[in-house]
């Protein structure tokens, strides 16, 4: 039969690997999703006492006090605040305060700074009662992972990486932007604040070496055979002392997104679960990420040429005066985020079965409208989300926040796709000589070094 038919018959969570994850607050042993985000009994409790009691906390250092099973007792503001940066949905809490969740579809937020600070000062609450501040030496938890089950029907893990809009359309030309925009679109991606915060925490041990499922390295394997690995064809070549106008480099800009664009359409006809959806679904799917994806590819497997050759083609481009003081402030946020991005993935040097993975969960989002078979892409995602987790912590084991900040790229990735929207076109070719000009400066070396996803790793 065919691939993708075996794929639908096998036993999505057979394999779910839940006592090998960790809580992406304390790096204790997760026991689930609890209101949206792998976590563990503890810190689900203390979540949901914190909200129910609409309790204010104070820190007694510098809010940025260490997260770990030892020492998350001590500090009750840090803790709360990394769980609401990390996602968790307090509107997933019953006002009650009674197990089973107010609304199991509701995944986790991501809410800006203004809205992380109402509620920790106690703004939030106050209009719904006096303020109370509890200090650093009450609410220990006692509670054991082993004592919890998982809720049942929670959020899939894509929802840690989705929200409720899709990313409105901005292609780089007018053709493309036509195109694809069929539907109407709501509000954007806001971004997770402080999201590569999570560091990896001293005091955790790293795991122990262990096998991969069985299950995992094939299906890593099918993903990263459906990826084009070939290098970009679009000519990026320049002689030297040539001078790049504006209209050139945003024709090579076109040029260079309709390749892309349609690597991506090709992808997705190679997929293993192709024949699991409808086109129609594949349809909304790409119309609402093709951004994200060629922006993913940017960054990873074909980052050797565009941070290579398009960089020299774009040094060859100087901006006129009037360009660089029309420059937005949406251009410059684009700007930063992207050459922090950049650094990010160039220090975690993804690998082509990462890359694979992470490409699939995002495209495999339940979140966009319009969708007609939302469980089934709902087990699609949750399958490559555990896969993912399993060869990476397989395959890094002195990593153990590896999976955690690979993930939480993505919402960055989503936020710099929404944001594009607000970037008028013509300012497009000065916003990748800026971006491309930095990044090459910051890391002189990465040329002559190998791309950081061109080999493909080895093992079982």
């Amino acid at each position: 039969g065919r691939l993708s038919s075996q794929l639908s018959h096998m036993p999505l969570m057979s394999y779910d690997p839940a006592d090998q994850r960790t809580c992406l607050i304390c790096g204790d042993r997760a026991t689930g999703l609890h209101y949206g985000i792998i976590s563990c009994e503890g810190c689900k409790g203390f979540f949901k006492r914190s909200i129910c009691n609409k309790r204010v906390y104070r820190c007694s250092r510098d809010k940025n006090c260490e997260m770990s099973r030892k020492q998350r007792n001590r500090c009750q503001y840090c803790r709360l605040l990394k769980c609401l940066q990390m996602g968790m949905n307090r509107k997933a809490i019953r006002e009650d305060g009674m197990p089973g969740g107010r609304n199991k579809s509701i995944g986790p937020v991501q809410i800006t700074e203004e809205e992380i600070e109402r509620i920790m000062s106690g703004q939030e609450f106050k209009e719904d009662a006096p303020e109370h501040t509890w200090g650093n030496n009450g609410d220990s938890d006692h509670s054991s992972p082993s004592n919890g089950a998982s809720e049942g029907n929670q959020p899939s893990p894509a929802s840690t990486l989705s929200s409720n809009r899709s990313v409105e359309m901005n292609g780089y030309t007018a053709a493309l932007r036509d195109q694809y925009i069929n539907t109407s679109m709501s509000t954007h991606y806001q971004l997770l604040p402080h999201l590569f915060s999570y560091a990896a925490q001293s005091g955790l041990l790293a795991p122990q070496p262990r096998s991969l499922y069985p299950q995992s390295h094939p299906l890593v394997l099918q993903l990263v055979a459906a990826e084009d690995l070939a290098p970009l064809t679009t000519p990026m070549l320049i002689e030297d002392g040539y001078k790049v106008t504006q209209v050139e480099l945003f024709a090579l800009l076109c040029r260079l997104a309709d390749e892309l664009l349609f690597r991506q359409i090709s992808w997705i006809k190679k997929l293993p679960f192709f024949c699991e959806l409808s086109i129609e679904d594949y349809t909304c799917l790409l119309s609402s990420t093709w951004q994200e994806l060629i922006l993913l590819s940017c960054l990873t497997i074909y980052s050797a040429q565009i941070f290579g050759d398009l960089a020299d083609v774009t040094a060859k481009y100087t901006p006129s005066d009037d360009e660089l003081q029309g420059f937005s402030e949406d251009g410059m946020e684009v700007m930063e985020r992207l050459i922090y991005l950049f650094r990010k993935f160039h220090q975690l040097k993804i690998s082509n079965e990462e890359y694979a993975c992470m490409k699939a969960i995002n495209f495999l989002n339940q979140d966009i409208r319009g969708l007609s078979n939302i469980s089934q892409l709902e087990q699609l995602n949750k399958r490559y989300w555990y896969v993912c987790q399993d060869y990476t912590e397989y395959k890094y084991p002195h990593q153990p926040k590896r999976f955690p900040e690979i993930m939480m790229c993505l919402p960055e990735i989503r936020c710099i796709a929404g944001k594009l929207v607000n970037v008028p076109l013509e300012q497009l070719p000065l916003l990748f000589k800026a971006v491309l000009h930095s990044c090459k400066s910051s890391l002189t070396s990465y040329r002559t070094g190998p791309s950081p996803c061109v080999t493909t790793s080895s093992g079982n």
